[in-house]
């Protein structure tokens, strides 16, 4: 079965497709890591995106449901160098992309897709599966929203609020795209959990009398949340906040910062962060945009910088009791340095 990747400059690749014939088109990103590929798939950030794997083989482990961080894949497509059909742990990727009705794409030159990204930044692409028609494949993803022009918020948050029980404090969560292991490492340290769907209002959260509020990671452009952002405005020296990846960048906007769009993001679990006392700590992100460290107020303290570009991956607020940041502890890439670092600070900072 023939597939193609079209992009917004012009540019097409015909390979392999995979999965069920169909068509899909958003953002094409890339991602570093060489394990977790069905933790990237099902991540919600992702959502309303193309998920490019540079490592060059997918697949190798099998299908891994165990560790998904969602019910089910959230990336409309997904391109590889090649896919393993035979690994020592059944389902293969193959058959899982086909049985979940699924789009994607090996065969392409994946290291090529990466350097022009890196280049020239995003692009919008189009996936089509089941056919090589390149100018049809461009022409769709020269027609795709950008992603700042839509809300794919609504589309990963919970529909109701719902409670997972615990015996510690309580904590209100309000879900833009809710990862499993951050429930894990919250249960883990007895919180009682309070979720809530993206649109929540301030008397929502206040009624359940919580002891913190905490912001989830989600996809899109967060000044689209508009919602978040204001019920958190009203939670601001009310409550403690944290919050993690979107979280961090929501809490920054409802104290009156801003937020731009990198170049290409960053995805992969292998980014290192300098904490303010000199530390590295290795870290897995997967975000496009970021918090601008100069719009921040006073009263605000940058607390980790990314190694490799210097852009803020999280700042603190003491006063007003915020501590967010932008990579994915409850994500182990150290494997649990910034885990225990982060999640143990907010049991602290509430207890």
């Amino acid at each position: 079965m023939k597939a193609v990747l079209g992009l917004e400059d012009g540019q097409f690749v015909v390979g392999d497709g995979f999965g069920v014939e169909g068509e899909c088109s958003g953002e094409l990103v890339f991602n570093t890591i060489m394990t977790g590929y069905m933790e990237a798939m099902s991540d919600p950030s992702y959502y309303g995106q193309i998920l490019m794997f540079t490592f060059p083989t997918i697949g190798n482990y099998g299908v891994d449901v165990q560790n998904m961080q969602s019910q089910n894949v959230k990336v409309r497509g997904m391109v590889c160098r090649e896919i393993c059909d035979a690994p020592d742990v059944k389902p293969t990727i193959r058959h899982y992309f086909e049985q979940k009705k699924l789009l994607g794409i090996c065969g392409v030159d994946t290291r090529s897709l990466t350097i022009k990204t890196r280049v020239k930044g995003t692009l919008r692409s189009a996936l089509v599966v089941g056919s090589d028609d390149g100018e049809y494949a461009v022409k769709l993803a020269k027609n795709a929203p950008a992603i700042s022009d839509f809300d794919p918020i609504p589309e990963v948050s919970c529909k109701a609020p719902y409670r997972i029980p615990g015996k510690g404090k309580r904590i209100a969560l309000i879900d833009l795209g809710l990862k499993t292991n951050m429930i894990t490492s919250l249960s883990r340290r007895k919180g009682d959990l309070y979720i809530f769907p993206y649109n929540a209002v301030p008397e929502d959260i206040f009624s359940i009398e919580p002891d913190c509020l905490f912001i989830t990671n989600g996809p899109g452009d967060p000044k689209r949340a508009v919602q978040t952002i204001e019920t958190v405005k009203k939670c601001l020296g009310e409550l403690p906040i944290f919050g993690i990846c979107m979280g961090n960048q929501i809490a920054a906007l409802a104290l009156g910062g801003d937020t731009y769009k990198l170049k290409f993001g960053h995805r992969g679990a292998n980014q290192p962060v300098r904490y303010h006392d000199g530390r590295i700590f290795i870290t897995t992100q997967n975000h496009g945009f970021t918090v601008d460290g100069d719009s921040l107020p006073e009263g605000c303290e940058v607390t980790f910088v990314n190694a490799n570009d210097g852009t803020v991956e999280g700042f603190e607020n003491e006063d007003l009791k915020i501590n967010c940041v932008q990579f994915h502890p409850e994500a182990h890439a150290g494997p649990m340095d910034t885990e225990c670092h982060y999640f143990d600070g907010v049991f602290r900072r509430i207890s």
